[in-house]
């Protein structure tokens, strides 16, 4: 019996929750002990990640039929979370501090709908926690007599952990620890844990990554099966395996990668053809020869998911014999690969292409640098040592620009923010922030990948084969009425915001390149974008335009790389699939993918969290220094400044003395109340470094003035395009500022007017149109009502039979708070019954007479 036949008879539309020995007998499971203890443990495995549920009354069925949904929980350090479903068509789930229960950061959850929020929000309750994600945790010990008490270094991890006197094991107070958690929370007792590593005081070297490998759980040592059995793997390549490939050795092809990179899974080579198109051939090393699936290697590779780029060190997905070795494409050694071979015609038109494995050996391992200084610099001593090769790089200059012409005029996004290298001694401490623009170099690599992979991605959608794709879905419609909103403020517009193309956006961010919008903009547009993951279905890929995009290229450092190699071996090589193989590959499809996205994730936090603790290191050198930088982003509580080399800090609006601000959000902008002093992403500011915070992971900034208004005219431009405040000050939304066609202010006439007068004003405009609307009555004409003699006859009578007037409408005011008083004073009263009700029966009362059992203590 196998797990999806449980999943079909469970998900038919006749069946009912069953007890274990009811579905033994309906799945016809033979009735021995050896098939019921496998049966048993089959349906354990399904509980345990949430595949289906278990009732109280031991019945089994799946989640969505007893209306409950399966996903991970994302906490917020304020105590509340959400649910991301693992069924992505359903909507996140809020769950309040109170319905989180035992559940921590990133556990596999069960949860209960709710109630959907005024907002369209779906609120849930944690009712079973199905899968911890958390054994170990990382933080800052404290101890007192008998005890001690960890801080998580992970915020979203909001309580500390208990740990017993007797299991501190030497830790010290201070020190960072690694604890292993004994018992989790409950509802009400903190977790418990035990110390397993001292890693050290927080500002000794080296701790501060190590802290992160150790809180991300990214494993940096092999198991020793994995290490045999990579040593076994031979460096020889067979002459009956190099008879079954095409042999491309004799091909002038060409590794371009950073000087630092040691594992090369990809090489390429162009030539012209002799009808005048374009052949290029995309060479990715064949790991899945060497990594079969199911053996040590592969399991290895499946739990990390991808490797690990560390400010001061790789944490690599393969052994580094295989990484960095056997499998990496060195320069003159043969090398087993599968190529994807393409030719294009001179209007970079795919003409055909050919998938197949292959055997190469690259004639230089170049870098980025060298071949930017080849075709852009035309450096002499470089074009000497290069010689033969000079030609095919200013070939694959000229094909990969028109390439990427290509993919622009389609729609495809292109951001082009620049990334930054931090470079470390050999204690770890940063000694520089270098800025890395991307060259031609870059670029040529880059649209040589893209190319490949949306290549391999439709070759196999139309062979309907189980497959792993790189999707990337349209961004939501409320993200991109509210972009265009604000793209509104700089006089754009964004077309069909209800279905956006990617082609709109494109030319969006082609308009504003060199403007001094630019900067905003691209910052305010990327964060309305969806994340891109993986899945088992062909989505589309929106950033870039494609209709099929896959990742093919880096089987070394990415998993679905070598999933995608090992259903491409077997379909092009081996024949094709059997029956039993594809049902197989497109069950397990789905878990691959959500395993590689989830690892990709852990892998880009990590990678962001490191660089974030060496550019707060970097600054503590700097306090009291004063930089030039942007604005990069605005919030109600502050505005964070992107200084030029990279590093990110807060201003806090405590620290803009000069005025009180107010928030704007869709002018992405603080306003300052009494001068209209406007600070907006994108804008030049210069800041005095204040502090730098490992611990908090922030850096606070001080504001020493603002600079563009190039200075004193932008200044100006931006204060008239301050919106005017409107008076009634409860109401949010786009009535509270009125703009014109060119986004300045529109003000009516009375706003130049006197208070008083302008109170007056209103006021009697407001009693002329009530008079004029029903005829002196108080209460507003309601639907159905429209001629004036109607009006008439509905008029409000009191209890004296007197029509309404302003005496009569006061003591109706005061006899309605006489009301709300009494009302509210027997409410108190029935609070402080069923209070005592609580206390005595054991029987909490939430909020609005909701009861719910409570914890009785002795």
């Amino acid at each position: 019996m196998k797990e999806q036949d449980v999943l079909d008879f469970m998900r038919e539309q006749v069946y009912r929750p069953l007890l274990f020995d009811e579905l033994t007998l309906a799945l016809g499971i033979e009735q021995t002990k050896e098939a019921l203890t496998k049966f048993k443990e089959l349906l354990s495995q399904m509980e345990s990640v949430g595949a289906i549920v278990r009732t109280r009354t031991n019945r089994y069925g799946v989640p969505e039929r007893m209306d409950l949904v399966v996903g991970h929980l994302r906490a917020h350090a304020r105590g509340f979370g959400f649910v991301v479903p693992i069924d992505r068509t359903l909507p996140d789930f809020y769950i309040s501090a109170g319905d989180l229960h035992e559940a921590m950061d990133g556990d596999r959850v069960i949860v209960r709908p709710l109630k959907q929020t005024a907002e369209g929000k779906r609120e849930g309750e944690v009712i079973r926690v199905v899968n911890r994600a958390h054994k170990t945790v990382v933080g800052v010990l404290s101890t007192f007599r008998t005890y001690g008490f960890v801080k998580p270094d992970d915020r979203h991890l909001t309580q500390d952990i208990f740990i017993p006197g007797d299991q501190l094991f030497g830790a010290v107070d201070g020190q960072k620890v690694v604890v292993e958690i004994t018992a989790y929370p409950g509802v009400h007792q903190s977790a418990t844990a035990k110390v397993i590593e001292v890693l050290g005081f927080p500002n000794d070297p080296g701790v501060d990554i190590l802290s992160v490998v150790r809180k991300y759980g990214l494993p940096e040592a092999f198991p020793a099966d994995v290490l045999q059995a990579a040593e076994v793997i031979s460096h020889e390549v067979t002459k009956e395996e190099l008879a079954q490939r095409k042999d491309l050795r004799g091909e002038s092809i060409v590794t371009i990668d950073g000087p630092d990179a040691k594992d090369l899974d990809d090489a390429v080579h162009v030539r012209r053809l002799a009808n005048g198109n374009y052949l290029l051939g995309v060479h990715i090393a064949d790991v899945s020869y060497y990594v079969r699936e199911g053996s040590a290697l592969d399991r290895e590779a499946f739990r990390r998911g991808t490797s690990v780029y560390l400010v001061d060190r790789v944490i690599p997905m393969l052994p580094p014999r295989l990484s960095n070795g056997i499998c990496s494409l060195h320069p003159q050694v043969d090398r087993l690969t599968i190529t994807c071979e393409m030719e294009w015609s001179p209007a970079f038109e795919l003409v055909r292409h050919d998938i197949y494995p292959s055997v190469i050996r690259t004639k230089e391992r170049m870098t980025y640098q060298a071949v930017r200084d080849i075709v852009m610099e035309q450096d002499a001593s470089l074009l000497e040592r290069y010689a033969e090769l000079v030609p095919m790089f200013h070939l694959m200059a000229e094909f990969a620009m028109g390439l990427r012409e290509r993919r622009m005029k389609r729609g495809a996004i292109d951001f082009g923010f620049a990334e930054t290298k931090i470079k470390v001694d050999e204690q770890g401490h940063p000694l520089e922030l270098i800025k890395r623009e991307r060259s031609i170099a870059e670029m040529i690599i880059e649209e040589f990948m893209l190319a490949a992979n949306e290549t391999i991605a439709e070759h196999f959608f139309w062979m309907e084969v189980p497959f792993l794709y790189r999707v990337h879905e349209a961004p939501e419609v409320e993200k991109m009425i509210a972009l265009n909103e604000f793209v509104h403020n700089f006089g754009y517009h964004l077309k069909a915001v209800g279905n956006i193309h990617p082609r709109a956006l494109q030319d969006l961010l082609e308009h504003v390149r060199g403007r001094a919008e630019e900067t905003v903009i691209s910052h305010v547009l990327l964060r309305q974008m969806k994340q891109a993951r993986y899945a088992a279905q062909s989505l589309g890929h929106f950033g870039l335009a494609a209709q099929h995009y896959t990742h093919f290229t880096s089987p070394i450092r990415r998993y679905p790389d070598l999933m995608i190699h090992r259903v491409l071996r077997e379909v092009l090589v081996e024949g094709g699939l059997a029956p039993e193989r594809y049902v197989y590959l497109q069950a397990i499809m789905p878990e691959v993918a959500e395993q590689s996205s989830r690892a990709e994730r852990t892998a880009v936090d990590a990678e962001r969290e490191t660089d974030l603790l060496k550019k707060i290191e970097y600054m503590q050198d700097k306090i009291g220094e004063e930089f030039e930088g942007m604005i990069s982003g605005v919030t109600g509580f502050g505005m964070f400044v992107q200084l030029d080399n990279s590093v990110e800090g807060l201003i806090h609006v405590s620290y803009l003395e000069d005025d009180y601000y107010h928030y704007h959000e869709k002018l992405h902008a603080l306003i300052g109340e009494r001068l209209k002093r406007v600070f907006r992403i994108g804008d030049r500011v210069r800041i005095r470094v204040v502090k730098a915070s490992k611990e908090n992971l922030a850096i606070d900034f001080a504001l020493v003035a603002k600079l563009q208004a190039e200075d004193v005219e932008a200044d100006v431009e931006a204060r008239q395009s301050i919106p005017v405040k409107s008076k009634n000050k409860g109401r949010k939304g786009s009535d509270e500022y009125n703009f014109t066609r060119d986004g300045r202010t529109k003000m009516p006439r009375e706003a130049a007017a006197p208070k008083a007068s302008q109170g007056r004003n209103r006021r009697k405009k407001r009693d002329e149109t009530a008079s004029a609307v029903t005829n002196g009555s108080l209460l507003p004409v309601k639907g159905g009502y429209g001629s004036a003699s109607l009006v008439q006859d509905v008029r409000p009578r009191h209890k004296s039979g007197k029509k309404a007037t302003s005496e009569v409408a006061k003591k109706s005011s005061e006899d309605s708070f006489q009301a709300r008083e009494a009302a509210r004073q027997r409410k108190k009263k029935e609070r402080q019954l069923l209070n005592e009700v609580s206390s005595t029966y054991g029987v909490r009362v939430k909020d609005k007479g909701n009861k719910r059992a409570k914890h009785k203590s002795d």
